[in-house]
């Protein structure tokens, strides 16, 4: 009994001592929390509470209206109409599965347009059937979630094997609706309204969204605005177009001017040209954001600027009247046979003194569709042989390089190569002449003789020949001063400057057709400029089309303020004397008015008393129709300007492929289009 009792008594101590000595840890420990918890609130407690408080701040960009284009006498070429919108405005940290909820509530009140569907990427199909078949869990093998739990392989190299997987039948399981609109909503910047569809919003569609807002988080409906032509066409390919969503290549460029990703911008001439001008500044919002992405506050901190119009120095019913002309010369002309190769014509007219364009015209025609198209910019995007429309060029540069004097005579009589034989038109010897009758009457083979001397040739008829090749660059070079197979200042990007021919060396002869113009290819605004700088004495301005930059706000008497206002740009004076500029002026004037002139018929009897030079280009025709191995056919082409005294109006004309074969026409339809012209203006 006392042996049990002593048993006992130790167990109790023993469990008195264990009992203590678990107060004694659980005291401890509970004094570290306790300590722990002092520390942390009374010395990491304001950094604790920071982090709690800490914000962002974020610069939020709002669009204004976009400036406005205006011809010189204040007719509205492109304006702003108001229309309905739909955007997305999405949070800090967007889920793109909680986009995508939203684009599929979205996508039960509006339709969005065909072209939009049609136009989504398949790998954004692709990405929404991942989202919605629980991020593509069943395309994944089980070796595969080893190999990622190991770190094999990464969630992007799988990510990239389950696009793959996705079939073609997968990919037609998605609404094409939804995946338009998720599309444009994936790309919007956080916090920023961006633009869901806002071409042919019904009335309908607008009441439903606006109806349902509490239900499509960051959806709302505003007015936004869509580019109108007032003239419909008519010069709109120079007037340029808008796009929507920043081009890949220039992402960094507009992103740090504030652009959105889908956001619009000028795509091309003047549009994207004066695009900093007619964006204007946009508004900007500091938004404040929690640790969450939810916006604290904001605040407008610029109120942004609108754009500003442009005011151009075309006359767009001086533009109208040359378009209706290129129409009606264009069905006129092709009713003509042997004109199949014929389906587009330009006009360029500018004041030689300012360089202002006054008129651009191209037009295009489909036979199949008997419908024009607009192409003005082909005035300075295509190029082509010149004819001897050239000539005034190719003169002043025997002046200036010494091999021709003024008044110097040649005999025009055909030059015979070994194989070859070269003439002035229609074969005849003109006999002797000096430069003036050579330009009045279209003297290929003087030219030639020019040429053949500054290329340092030798000529002997039926054998010796012999030229230096690298010297036809001499020519090129004077042929620039002019604005012949250069840039025209105009300042398009899309702007050629032709080609430039590159014969067989051994084909020594053909070297020769620069001074006739069948060698390098010219534009038509670069023939304009050309015939404007020996319009005005040599002095080659820089085309002009945009006159002022006015702002929107109008003053006291509504008449918009001026910001900028553009001056005349000399770009060079020709490396020429005064009198061998005057010669060739007087040369040119004889070809309108002379005895013999080639386009006296048009202009002698004009009381506006124009000067220019005619010509005629063969060149080859090849498509896939009629002419599948090809056709030799002939440009017709004309600059000039008027009045000669005190030229305020120079123009170039050129109908490329207007005929095969002889001449079919019972007219030279580049003077007979240029006479137009001269007529329109001065009426």
């Amino acid at each position: 009994m006392g042996e049990m009792e002593r048993k006992k008594k130790k167990q109790n101590r023993t469990m008195l001592l264990r009992a203590n000595l678990l107060f004694v840890v659980v005291f401890f420990l509970f004094s570290i929390l306790v300590l722990r918890l002092g520390y942390v609130q009374m010395v990491q407690g304001k950094d604790y509470v920071e982090q709690i408080e800490r914000t962002d701040d974020h610069i939020i960009y709002h669009p204004v209206p976009r400036g406005e284009i205006y011809d010189r006498n204040g007719h509205a070429l492109v304006y702003n109409v108001p229309q309905k919108a739909i955007t997305y405005t999405p949070p800090k940290n967007p889920q793109p599965i909680d986009i995508l909820n939203t684009a599929e509530q979205l996508s039960e009140y509006i339709q969005m347009n065909q072209e939009d569907i049609e136009n989504v990427p398949v790998w954004v199909k692709k990405e929404i059937w991942i989202l919605k078949h629980h991020n593509g869990n069943e395309k994944i093998t089980k070796e595969e979630e080893a190999l990622i739990k190991k770190q094999e392989l990464s969630e992007q190299e799988l990510y990239k094997k389950i696009l793959e997987r996705i079939t073609e039948e997968e990919i037609e399981t998605i609404n094409g609706n939804v995946a338009a609109i998720y599309q444009n909503m994936r790309s919007a910047v956080a916090l920023t309204p961006s633009i869901i569809k806002n071409e042919g919003v019904t009335d309908e569609e607008f009441a439903s969204v606006s109806e349902n807002l509490d239900n499509l988080p960051g959806i709302s409906t505003t007015t936004d605005w869509q580019r109108d032509y007032t003239y419909g066409q008519v010069f709109q390919s120079v007037l340029g177009r808008m796009k929507e969503g920043l081009p890949p290549e220039k992402l960094d460029y507009y992103s740090a001017k504030g652009y959105a990703l889908n956001d619009r911008y000028g795509a091309s001439y003047l549009e994207e040209l004066y695009e900093d001008v007619l964006s204007g500044s946009k508004i900007q919002e500091k938004v404040i954001t929690d640790n969450r992405g939810k916006v604290v506050s904001s605040e407008i901190i610029s109120e942004g600027e609108p754009g500003r119009d442009l005011f151009l120095t075309i006359d767009i019913n001086f533009q109208q009247e040359i378009e209706q002309i290129i129409q009606e010369e264009l069905l006129r002309a092709i009713q003509f046979p042997r004109t199949e190769t014929l389906d587009r014509m330009f006009v360029v007219a500018m004041d030689p003194r300012t360089g202002e364009i006054l008129a651009l015209a191209g037009k295009r025609y489909n036979r199949e569709t008997k419908e024009f198209e607009e192409f003005s910019h082909g005035t300075f995007t295509q190029a082509f042989e010149a004819g001897s429309t050239v000539k005034g060029a190719m003169v002043l540069t025997g002046y200036q390089t010494g091999v021709l004097k003024p008044g110097e005579q040649k005999n025009d009589t055909p030059l015979i190569f070994p194989g070859n034989t070269k003439s002035s038109f229609g074969g005849n010897a003109l006999g002797v002449i000096d430069e003036l009758k050579a330009l009045e009457r279209s003297s290929n083979v003087y030219m030639w003789l020019i040429a053949l001397d500054v290329m340092e040739g030798r000529y002997v008829p039926g054998s010796l020949f012999s030229l230096n090749p690298e010297k036809v660059n001499t020519i090129r070079y004077y042929f620039s001063q002019f604005g012949l197979g250069t840039t025209t200042g105009i300042g398009f990007k899309e702007e050629i400057e032709g080609m430039k021919a590159s014969p067989d060396p051994a084909q020594q002869a053909a070297f020769l057709d620069i001074a006739i113009g069948q060698f390098d290819t010219y534009t038509p605004l670069q023939l304009a400029q050309y015939v404007a700088t020996i319009a005005n004495d040599g002095y080659r301005v820089k085309p002009m089309l945009v006159k002022e930059i006015r702002s929107a706000d109008l003053d006291k008497d509504g008449i918009s303020t001026v910001i900028k206002e553009f001056q005349p740009t000399i770009l060079n004076r020709v490396d020429m004397k005064q009198e061998w500029i005057e010669r060739v002026q007087q040369g040119f004037w004889q070809v309108t008015h002379g005895s013999q002139g080639t386009a006296r018929r048009y202009f002698s009897d004009e009381p506006y008393d124009v000067a220019g030079k005619t010509g005629t280009a063969q060149s080859y025709y090849v498509d896939n129709g009629r002419f599948e191995k090809g056709v030799e056919t002939n440009h017709s082409s004309f600059v000039g300007y008027a009045p000669y005294d005190d030229p305020e109006i120079a123009i170039s004309v050129i109908v490329p492929h207007a005929f095969y074969g002889s001449q079919p026409f019972s007219y030279t339809i580049g003077s007979h289009i240029a006479q137009r012209v001269f007529q329109a203006y001065f009426k």
